[in-house]
């Protein structure tokens, strides 16, 4: 089974347990990879999160039952999983930008979130440069912060967490220890957690021997990398290049994505630049 079936699988059955407490670990299992990969796929390719996927869904059917029965605003409140009204309508009206007793009336319109099918056409069109290198273990030293996912998230998330590292001199420290073969600053992402909707994100740099105290290391086993070219202004070259790589490139070529963490390096001095060369490593097996 391709990558694509997994997941439209694994989206099936989210559909089809919507009203059901399921755990990202069940819906991972469908598509027989594991929850963090499945979690971390999922996002590149719909860029939300499967819990903010749900939680549109289960309000967008929310929204057509309140206008299409009688059934009280509470009843279905519980329904959809929230233990208030109050919850319930708060999360409403972030979504629909109204009420649920207005949506009841009529007043105002909603906002749809249809049923996600995963289509990819692997036109190749747009050339994709790599190389292939094999890695002994290596580790990484920086600092590492819990971070949101999705595009609605409240909380401080990974754009301000580079503008604070950037601001204090931490990125310029983290410089000064870069002594091995993956050059630039590094963006790894890594343990997804399910609760909290948020995944764990390093600002590191590849390190030989023993870092300063103040900062944590993250050690990488052997492994085989492929190590895709990022050409363009870093904010917007990488979530396209990332969709490249899991809509063309993976399952057009004979590898698996391994179960580690992946790693953006920016090796340009300014990532932001139109024609900025950063990269992309994945770990494939």
């Amino acid at each position: 089974m391709s990558l694509i079936e997994s997941l439209q699988k694994a989206i099936d059955y989210i559909e089809n347990h919507l009203l059901d407490n399921v755990t990202i670990e069940e819906i991972a299992r469908r598509a027989n990879i594991s929850p963090f990969h499945f979690q971390r796929t999922f996002m590149i390719l719909t860029d939300v999160s499967v819990g903010e996927y749900m939680r549109r869904r289960r309000l967008t059917l929310a929204a057509q039952e309140l206008s299409s029965t009688d059934r009280k605003i509470i009843d279905i409140a519980y329904k959809y999983g929230y233990e208030t009204p109050e919850a319930f309508s708060k999360a409403f009206r972030k979504q629909h930008g109204i009420s649920p007793s207005e949506a009841r009336k009529g007043i105002g319109k909603l906002q749809s979130y249809n049923r996600l099918t995963i289509q990819v056409k692997l036109k190749g069109a747009e050339p994709m440069n790599y190389r292939i290198v094999e890695r002994d273990a290596f580790q990484v030293v920086g600092i590492k912060r819990e971070c949101p996912c999705g595009e609605e998230a409240e909380d401080a998330g990974i754009p301000e967490f580079w503008g604070e590292v950037n601001a204090n001199g931490i990125v310029d420290r983290l410089v000064q220890l870069m002594n091995s073969e993956m050059k630039g600053v590094l963006g790894i992402t890594d343990n997804y957690d399910e609760e909290n909707n948020s995944i764990e994100y390093w600002i590191a740099v590849e390190h030989s021997g023993e870092g300063p105290g103040d900062l944590t290391s993250l050690e990488f086993p052997k492994s085989k990398w492929v190590v895709f070219e990022v050409h363009g202004s870093a904010p917007t070259a990488m979530p396209e290049a990332w969709k490249q790589i899991y809509t063309e490139w993976i399952p057009s070529n004979g590898y698996e994505v391994a179960e580690i963490p992946a790693i953006e390096a920016y090796t340009d001095p300014d990532p932001y630049r139109t024609d900025a060369s950063n990269q992309i490593w994945l770990a494939v097996k």
